[in-house]
């Protein structure tokens, strides 16, 4: 059966000679694998030049229940990203937050409020053009509201400890080593506040920003199934 979707490509791999898998994100069937046709011709009904990560596409698409791949029809990019695929910081960005999307959205079912973030997301990365640097921090905490794994503010302004494992302020260390300290969490509650439009206001050093994501991508990991190591993070590091 033939349906209508909109859809965010997470990536690709070489499934053939003549085809490779696409990992796409829609709107419609969450996450979903499709086989793509590699044609370099003028004349190719679907051009592979589409499936840049994080482009939001307009698909059709056939379904077949109990099939794991899945084909498409037609193809067409709702709005360019001329930024996205040309400024360096950028790039690096779609390939971290693709992949990382990759291993998250797996897990999530509230498919359209998600597909809306992550789409004014992309829309807010390929505008920006100050702050950049800081996106993927705003991205991913952002992101937790999506995901079921929103932290508890609650106790934001009396803590002491941050449990990584409950995402809540406590005021003593927990018996489990997953936490962060007072100095560590107090990072986290000036980034609570953190947005697209206010991202450039953060002012953060490389490191900080690097120990800042290895917090959340921690946390991430203890709440999700599954979250394998992310080939893209090194590269983004020396990006950002």
């Amino acid at each position: 059966m033939l349906h209508k979707t909109e859809g965010i490509v997470l990536g690709s791999s070489k499934y053939s000679d003549r085809y490779s898998i696409v990992r796409i994100f829609t709107r419609n069937f969450g996450t979903v694998s499709y086989l793509l046709p590699l044609s370099n011709s003028k004349k190719a009904k679907i051009k592979t030049s589409l499936f840049f990560p994080l482009s939001v596409l307009n698909l059709e698409v056939e379904h077949i229940p109990l099939r794991d791949v899945h084909k498409l029809k037609d193809a067409e990019r709702q709005f360019p990203l001329y930024d996205i695929c040309n400024n360096m910081i950028k790039v690096s960005l779609a390939f971290f937050l693709s992949e990382f999307l990759m291993r998250v959205l797996k897990e999530s079912d509230n498919n359209e409020l998600t597909f809306d973030y992550i789409k004014n997301s992309v829309e807010a990365l390929e505008a920006a053009k100050k702050g950049v640097a800081n996106f993927h921090i705003a991205f991913i905490i952002g992101l937790t509201r999506f995901t079921g794994i929103y932290p508890n503010w609650k106790n934001l302004y009396n803590y002491g400890y941050f449990d990584l494992i409950n995402g809540e302020f406590i005021s003593s260390a927990p018996s489990h080593k997953h936490y962060l300290n007072r100095m560590q969490c107090s990072y986290l509650v000036h980034l609570q506040r953190m947005n697209y439009g206010n991202m450039h206001l953060f002012k953060l050093s490389r490191e900080n920003r690097n120990m800042i994501l290895d917090y959340l991508i921690e946390y991430y990991r203890l709440h999700l199934y599954e979250f394998p190591k992310l080939k893209s993070l090194e590269i983004l590091r020396e990006m950002v």
